[in-house]
């Protein structure tokens, strides 16, 4: 029987028998595929009907049908011995089975709490079966002897490979078919979806084109395509556009709507937009995606989407019902990541953590550095109490390998490392609080960078380091990290938190206190009384219990820094309105309590104490404090104290444990019972002095005062020559000591770099001191005393005049022995009533003068011997007065005052002879002193003598020269008149001017004729008239020798001087006329040779 297709219209023709012929209508088959396998059947149609049939039925959405008849189509063939044709029928079948399996989930969750699945095949049944199909349809053809290959089978077997992301050998089915026939679309599009996947864009862009100009009508759309590689290559508009195509041209289609949709949400979160235009991107983008899933409810990456809305909506069912669907039917990791981590979000969300939990486990497993994946997950580690494992997953997600730079988990992971946590020791606490200053300043950094970005007019600041710049919690953490350590970071972090605080309109309170307490504990007062009260005013606006609990601390801390201020009585007040509010409030009463001893009323500030304990017995800062009051005013009562604290409360309590040490220390120290016995105990008691220290810094390595106590053991050999060993010689005793104080030393500086305490530099000096380095043992007892005690610590002065001493007995130098009494005296100012201090004076005045005896009188003066004798005498009263003491407990020997007395008494009886000797020293100094001036003051007139004998001579020899020189002089002159009369100028002028008469006298003056050969050179003389008087005798020499010899007559030049007679002037009245001299004026040297 034949068959025919009608290819001018949509209908099938099948012929029956040869007689009858059916047509088949393609635009309106039923749905029900009976009748027309009934024909197909009968007429035996060739494999094309079949498979136009099958397609057609495929191409309508009647995929089950069509899954029908190509399997009728294979029984048929199979029953009529064409098995060779049935290929194209297997294909079919293979690509009908990727077609179900595109619908079909990934995974079945067997406990899905709403998105349920029952009695349905996995994508991977339909791919298996596919596979089935196409091995088929290949032993079909190779027992048909027609080969396994074809362009059909290539294009399936390509297509499979690709839906189980086996891209290599998918690429090669698509090339062996473009090889043949490079135009095919199929071909084309699966090459182009593969070099997609492996990112090379730009290829996979060529391909998408190249099939859209072969067949713009091409089903999948290569428009989605052309816009997704757009997009990876960040031309985000050309992208858009494509989609937007994509929808005009095929409108149902979903993935354009989904991807326009996403476009839409990313474009919302632009930080240039106005909210109404960011309102309005949302709104368009969540249509699109609903649109696109309910155009395809088997999309994972649609119901991925619509997940996320539901989130922000907290619609938290229907997004674990679309999470749930993305998870079951992803292909993609990505996807399936993602559709784990929106599960656990949900989950999280409604509190459900334990379910949560295996979500988030699950996603991390598949993308362990996955950012929110690795977030999630250590909160869920959090939430279980397994910080541990939560710094793990988040120290993973951003060290190497393939770090992920993330913000919010650099945070979160500062923060969970600047907690301490059970079972960690202080040395790793203290590691851990080092890496969270560094994850911390990593955050900081970025936030300073990206403020920097912004200023310099970029596009808008990043909304992570936004966010987390106004992060207060953030900013107070990282106070509390370098609270300890860096009070300037500190103030800086909590400066921020307030700004943030600010932002809100109102700023916490609690942010002002910590700021006032930082400035309080600088020194700042003002600053710190300014900000604890505006923090009052502040706490002061909140509700009732939340403003109370605040309030309190802030009062208390007013009050404070009015008591460091000096301002007591409103300190006192601020105290007691607080013990009004809450009377057992120990700090205050603590802080009353002090304040009663500084005053001088220890008995109040007991009762005050014993009633504060009577209530809160067990507080232990309360018990540390009474501790300290104790150890001031009863150190038996403070031992006994202590060890109840160590023994009933906490024997892990650190201050009790250094006072326990510091009683035992000090009480083995002070012992000097010889009884074997009680050395015995003396030993044992400093052994356990040791293991207390020994203790505290077990529990805190950064305990300053176990450590000082421990270096001060060290010092003083306290389980060695202290406790009563007996050295093995003195050299070994000698070397030992060094050796220890060394030792200490170097602890000493490494507290006082974390201890600012006057303690630590007064050890210090003990060390040096005990290394006999007295000057550097007096400079560290110099600044404890004034850096620390502003001068007024007696055993630091008492420290200082011991060194001064020592220094003064090793130089033997009286001024240092003057500045051990100075300091003494000064000690003894400040407690004139403690007779220790009054023993040593008498003791560094006893000492002075014997010094004074021990120096030649080449070295001392009579003043110094007096002093020191008159100080020797006040010491002898001083001894007296001490030996004759008779009150039973005495800080010094009556025995020893007496011997230092009876000891005076002897070198004073040798004072007479010493001031003798001194009185003669010093006069016979005296005698050749006077000897010695007088001797120079005899050489001294000798040479003044002479002087003056040559001074005589000299003027002699002046008056000389001075009369040889007038007598030259008035030779010249007269040489020079003799000269001017028998010049023919004068002669004509004469007898022109009978009636006048020109003098020209030369004398010695102030004025000076220029002559031509110095026309600017002013001669010391003056021309002046000669009359009656005939001339000056008295005029110094007015020439040298040197000019008249050398010199020959010249012509004047342009420029004279003439000098008229005053009568001549007077008589013409009218202007005078110039008058000129025809001859030079010769020197007076000549006149001196001459002579």
């Amino acid at each position: 029987m034949d068959d025919s297709t009608n290819g001018a219209g949509r209908s099938i023709d099948i012929e029956l028998g040869g007689q009858e012929v059916i047509t088949i209508d393609l635009d309106n088959l039923d749905p029900s595929p009976d009748d027309v396998l009934d024909l197909l059947k009968e007429g035996q149609c060739r494999v094309s009907v079949w498979a136009r049939l099958a397609g057609e039925y495929w191409r309508r959405g009647y995929l089950s049908a069509a899954e029908r008849i190509a399997h009728s189509a294979i029984e048929s063939l199979t029953a009529n011995g064409n098995t060779a044709h049935s290929p194209p029928i297997y294909a079919l079948l293979a690509n009908i089975q990727i077609a179900l399996a595109q619908k079909a989930p990934k995974l079945i969750l067997p406990d899905a709490r709403e998105d349920k699945l029952t009695g349905v095949r996995s994508k991977e049944e339909y791919y298996r079966d596919a596979a089935q199909y196409l091995n088929a349809g290949e032993r079909a053809a190779a027992e048909g002897g027609e080969g396994v290959g074809g362009t059909l089978a290539f294009l399936t077997r390509g297509i499979q490979q690709l839906a189980t992301r086996s891209m290599d050998d998918a690429m090669r089915s698509f090339e062996g078919v473009l090889a043949e026939k490079p135009t095919n679309t199929v071909a084309l599009l699966g090459k182009a979806r593969i070099l997609y996947a492996r990112r090379n864009y730009p290829q996979a862009l060529k391909l998408f084109q190249q099939v859209l100009q072969l067949n713009p009508s091409c089903v999948p759309d290569p428009r989605i395509g052309i816009g997704l590689c757009l997009w990876a290559m960040d031309h985000k508009a050309k992208a858009k556009a494509a989609w937007q195509r994509s929808l005009e041209v095929n409108p149902s289609e979903w993935a354009a709507q989904l991807l326009l949709g996403l476009e839409s949400i990313n474009a919302s979160k632009a930080g240039n937009q106005t909210e109404e235009e960011r309102a309005q991107a949302l709104l368009s983008g969540t249509k699109y995606i609903e649109k696109a899933f309910n155009a395809n409810q088997k999309s994972a990456a649609a119901a991925n989407a619509l997940c996320e809305l539901f989130l922000r909506k907290n619609n938290l069912k229907r997004a674990l019902k679309l999470a749930e669907r993305t998870v079951q039917f992803a292909d993609t990791l990505a996807v399936l990541t993602e559709g784990n981590l929106r599960a656990a979000r949900a989950l999280h969300a409604e509190g459900s953590i334990k379910e949560a939990t295996k979500y988030y486990t699950t996603a991390t497993e598949g993308q362990p550095k996955h950012i929110l994946g690795a977030i999630g997950m250590a909160q869920m580690q959090m939430l279980n109490d397994e910080v541990a494992a939560a710094i793990h997953t988040l120290d993973t997600l951003i060290q190497p390998p393939n770090p992920q730079r993330s913000l919010e988990a650099t945070v979160m992971l500062a923060s969970l490392r600047a907690h301490p946590r059970p079972g960690v020791s202080s040395a790793d606490v203290a590691q851990e609080k080092l890496k969270a200053r560094e994850l911390f300043d990593r955050v900081t950094k970025a936030i300073e960078l990206d403020d920097a970005r912004v200023n310099g007019h970029a596009n808008g600041s990043n909304r992570t380091t936004s966010a987390l710049n106004d992060d207060m919690e953030m900013h107070v953490e990282i106070a509390r990290l370098w609270q300890e350590d860096n009070v300037e970071r500190t103030v800086k972090a909590f400066r921020d938190a307030s700004r943030v605080s600010a932002a809100t309109g109102q700023v916490d309170p609690r942010l002002l206190n910590n700021l006032g307490a930082l400035q309080h504990m600088e020194g700042n007062l003002n600053e710190g009384r300014t900000m604890y009260e505006e923090a009052l005013t502040k706490a002061a606006t909140l509700i009732a219990d939340d403003g109370e609990a605040m309030s309190t601390s802030m009062l208390y801390n007013l009050a404070r820094v009015y008591e460091d201020s000096g301002e007591h009585a409103i300190a006192k007040e601020a105290y007691g309105k607080l013990l009004s509010r809450h009377p057992e409030y120990v700090d205050a009463k603590i802080r009353q309590a002090q304040m009663l001893v500084n005053i001088g009323q220890p008995n109040d500030a007991h009762e005050l104490l014993k009633q504060a304990l009577a209530t809160q017995n067990t507080n232990l800062n309360l018990r540390a404090f009474y501790t300290s009051f104790l150890l001031q005013h009863n150190v038996k009562g403070a031992k006994d104290f202590v060890f109840a604290t160590l023994k009933d409360h906490e024997r892990h309590d650190v201050y009790s444990l250094c006072a326990a040490g510091w009683i035992l220390y000090t009480q083995s120290r002070d012992s000097r019972d010889p009884n074997p016995k009680m050395v015995e105990e003396r030993k044992r008691n400093f052994q356990r002095a040791v293991e207390a220290y020994h203790k505290a810094l077990q529990l805190d390595p950064l305990c300053a005062v176990a450590a000082q106590g421990l270096a001060i053991a060290v010092a003083e050999d306290a389980l060695g020559t202290l406790s009563g060993q007996l050295p093995v010689s003195a050299a070994d005793d000698a070397q030992r000591r060094l050796k220890n104080s060394r030792e200490a030393l170097d602890v000493f500086a490494k507290i006082r770099e974390t201890l600012s305490d006057g303690s630590v530099y007064v050890n210090m000096g003990h060390c040096y001191y005990a290394r006999d380095e007295f000057d550097r043992a007096i400079e560290s007892y110099e600044t404890a005393s004034v850096k620390f005690y502003h001068g007024q610590n007696i055993p630091v002065l008492m420290c200082l005049c011991r060194s001064w001493y020592a220094k003064a007995t090793k130089e033997q130098t009286s001024m240092a022995m003057n500045t051990a009494l100075k300091y003494a005296q000064t000690a003894l100012h400040i407690q004139p009533s403690d007779k220790a201090i009054m023993y040593n004076i008498a003791m560094i005045q006893q000492k002075t003068a014997e010094l004074m005896f021990a120096l030649g009188p080449a070295k001392r003066t009579l003043k110094d011997l007096e002093w020191a004798i008159a100080q020797a005498n006040h010491a002898q009263r001083i001894f007296g007065s001490l030996a004759a003491d008779t009150s039973p407990f005495l800080p010094y020997s009556v025995e020893l005052a007496d011997q230092r007395r009876k000891y005076g008494e002897s070198m004073l009886r040798r004072a007479d002879e010493h001031l003798t000797a001194q009185r003669e020293f010093e006069a016979e100094a005296q005698a050749r002193l006077e000897a010695a001036r007088q001797k120079r003051q005899e050489e001294k007139d000798r040479q003044e003598a002479l002087e003056r004998v040559k001074m005589e001579e000299l003027r002699v020899q002046a008056e000389k020269l001075a009369e040889e020189r007038r007598i030259a002089r008035e030779q010249a002159l007269e040489w020079t008149r003799e000269v001017q009369m028998e010049s023919d100028e004068e002669k004509e002028r004469k007898s022109k001017r009978s009636s006048k008469k020109v003098k020209v006298e030369a004398e010695s003056g102030d004025e000076g004729v220029a002559t031509p050969s110095e026309p600017k050179k002013r001669r010391k003389g003056k021309l002046k008239r000669l009359g009656d008087q005939g001339g000056e005798e008295n005029n110094e020499q007015l020439f040298s020798d040197e000019e008249v010899e050398s010199k020959p007559a010249k012509k004047r030049g342009a420029k004279k001087r003439v000098v008229r007679d005053e009568e001549d002037q007077e008589a013409t009245g009218g202007p005078r006329k110039k008058q000129f001299k025809s001859k030079e004026y010769i020197s007076d040297t000549d006149e001196e040779e001459m002579s």
